[in-house]
């Protein structure tokens, strides 16, 4: 198992961190989320790790975008 962390920014309430969430929740692989409104950490559990373009996209899917 994987675990990974990202940092999302824009994120300014629980609607946020609940498509943030549901986004990455539908990238293959990825076994559990888990976002932290506060910081804009997100830690993703995966079978393997996940590819940084590939968490992007659902992060830019769901309206934010990762700290370069």
């Amino acid at each position: 198992m994987a675990v990974e962390t990202f940092t999302v920014v824009g994120m300014t309430c629980a609607h946020c961190v609940a498509a943030v969430s549901g986004e990455l929740a539908k990238v293959d692989g990825v076994g559990k989320v888990d976002v932290d409104l506060t910081t804009g950490v997100v830690t993703l559990e995966s079978i393997t790790p996940i590819a940084r373009d590939v968490v992007a996209a659902a992060v830019d899917d769901a309206g934010y975008e990762l700290q370069p």
